[in-house]
């Protein structure tokens, strides 16, 4: 069957049509707020020594991913929400589904990795630098890049192939897996089963594992003895697991609920995971690390003791 769509319309949130611009002007606020306050947790770990340390390796890359899914979606929305126009082509809208979902299993396998970390560091601080040597955490993420390509590698190539015949008009603001191959003209039953394993092997598998983390984590903080350690230790693991919450929380409502006609919310809950999950995670993790404020304090000296030298 020949594929006659040459591109898609992204209906975007058309009961707030009147409140377009103004929903536009909010995203390109939210996303500069996004891309300063990552970019600067990424040049705070790479130009701090202190903060050479596996538990900021994590970080930086989690930041990286926040940008790449910010990016790969929040741009093209805001262009249409302004010039008025909801086209885009058949390659950007495969590309920008694609992208979407690669970098959504790759960062869930990452906070999973990072739970593993703080689990190491909490609950065998001792072998912990052995552990936890520059070799295994450039291992776990190139794992949790590799678990990211295998879980979306055959639902993408079975996307690509499925004919779209007429039927173009995706209700949504960027061009969602689920939605795209429902507007298919061909049986999809194998397609969906497919992306639907997929996604609850990435986000179930990698939500065990931080579950099994946390789990031992609470029991070790728990027999510690005095009331201070336990504040601290609980301190430590508080922003990681705001994150894991807010991430995993959205991404479960929306795709491991194949039969939801709720597309209101699913598009509520894509801007928490697109948006103010990105907003929030740099806020969260310097606001609440005593090191990253440290780290903060000391490049900001330099940089002043640097302007008045000039």
């Amino acid at each position: 069957m020949l594929n006659h769509t040459t591109e898609f319309l992204l209906l975007g949130f058309p009961s707030l049509h009147y409140q377009e611009q103004l929903i536009a002007v909010t995203l390109l606020a939210s996303y500069l707020v996004i891309l300063a306050g990552n970019l600067l947790i990424i040049s705070l770990v790479l130009a701090e020594r202190d903060l050479y340390t596996p538990m900021y390796f994590f970080l930086c890359n989690l930041s990286c991913l926040e940008l790449l899914i910010t990016t790969s979606i929040i741009p093209k929305a805001i262009g249409n929400l302004l010039m008025g126009s909801k086209a885009i082509s058949y390659p950007g809208c495969l590309t920008q589904c694609y992208f979407y979902y690669l970098l959504g299993c790759i960062e869930f396998a990452l906070l999973a990795v990072m739970s593993y970390d703080r689990f190491v560091a909490i609950c065998h601080p001792l072998q912990y630098p052995m552990i936890m040597n520059n070799q295994f955490c450039l291992q776990l993420l190139l794992g949790s890049w590799t678990a990211g390509f295998l879980a979306t590698v055959a639902s993408t190539v079975l996307i690509t192939r499925l004919p779209f015949c007429n039927a173009n008009h995706i209700d949504h603001f960027f061009c969602d897996s689920v939605l795209l191959i429902k507007l298919s003209c061909a049986e999809t039953q194998i397609v969906e089963l497919i992306n639907f394993m997929a996604s609850s092997i990435i986000l179930l598998g990698s939500l065990g594992m931080t579950t099994l983390s946390y789990l031992y984590i609470i029991n070790t903080i728990l027999r510690l003895p005095s009331a201070s350690s336990r504040h601290k230790m609980f301190s430590t693991c508080s922003s990681h697991f705001t994150i894991v919450i807010l991430g995993y929380g959205s991404c479960i409502f929306m795709y491991l609920q194949p039969s939801s006609d709720h597309i209101f919310y699913n598009k509520a809950v894509a801007l928490l995971n697109t948006v103010v999950t990105p907003l929030m995670s740099p806020f969260i993790f310097s606001l609440r690390n005593q090191q990253m404020k440290d780290a903060l304090k000391a490049s900001l000296k330099r940089s002043v003791i640097i302007f008045r030298q000039h």
